[in-house]
């Protein structure tokens, strides 16, 4: 039921403050609600979606309608399985926004080595020069801040302007950790009319989740983290990931 809070929140920010997305890619969202999203905007011509599991997709294609509401046969998806960052090195493309909808740095996951300086730095490379990238970066709770913190400082290592937010998802039961990362835009400099604006004209049906006072919202954030954030300095690399963990579970 809330799972539009979610989705919303990693895809409509990012979308609605680049001027005009044509061309996105997505790394992960096998349930399709990622790519449901970023295809609610008209300006998007193509969506190249990469999933490291077809199987996945494919369940989601026949038990998750709500999810993926058709999207994956679209006619301007372009649905591929594999690694995603083999995808991002190889991809002739410059894509206007990139949406990381994956599983987070788990120890032994297959997600780890796309959270860290060397991918986001392929990343840049593949941006158009408005561009835009949007990840999903696990949980604000003050136990097990330090995958947020340390994620938010790697993207700063390599783009000029990095800007967390968060957003509560029930079903999580936590504050829910994004980042979105460019070179020239500032959410900031967005008022609540021009999201507002930017919705009515660009975005296909109604959004639940986001709008102009829900975006002023998400990127406000409690002070115990804008402080763990200014306080964090170590720096995610290939040969030393940061592997998430959360305190008490192994117990």
């Amino acid at each position: 039921m809330d799972e539009f809070i979610y989705h919303e929140a990693l895809v409509q920010p990012a979308l609605i403050l680049h001027p005009k997305p044509e061309k996105v890619a997505i790394i992960g969202g096998g349930e399709g609600a990622t790519l449901r999203e970023v295809l609610r905007h008209k300006t998007v011509n193509k969506a190249m979606m990469v999933d490291i599991d077809e199987k996945v997709v494919e369940c989601a294609g026949k038990y998750l309608p709500t999810f993926h509401n058709g999207s994956f046969t679209d006619k301007r998806t372009v649905l591929t399985f594999g690694d995603g960052r083999k995808f991002i090195e190889d991809s002739d493309d410059v894509f206007d926004a990139v949406i990381m909808d994956i599983t987070c740095p788990l120890e032994e996951g297959p997600s780890y080595k796309l959270f860290t300086r060397e991918f986001y730095e392929i990343v840049r490379q593949k941006l158009t020069p408005h561009g835009v990238l949007s990840i999903q970066a696990s949980t604000t709770s003050p136990v097990a801040l330090k995958t947020y913190t340390v994620l938010n400082k790697t993207l700063k290592e390599v783009f000029p302007n990095v800007f967390p937010y968060a957003a509560n998802v029930p079903s999580f039961a936590l504050l829910w950790g994004f980042c979105l990362a460019t070179n020239d835009i500032d959410p900031a400099q967005a008022s609540v009319e021009e999201i507002d604006r930017r919705i009515s004209e660009r975005v296909n049906g109604e959004l639940r989740f986001y709008d102009g006072i829900t975006h002023q919202a998400l990127f406000n954030l409690p002070k115990y983290i804008r402080k763990a954030l200014k306080e964090q300095t170590h720096i995610n690399r290939d040969n030393k990931p940061i592997m998430e963990q959360y305190p008490g579970l192994d117990k």
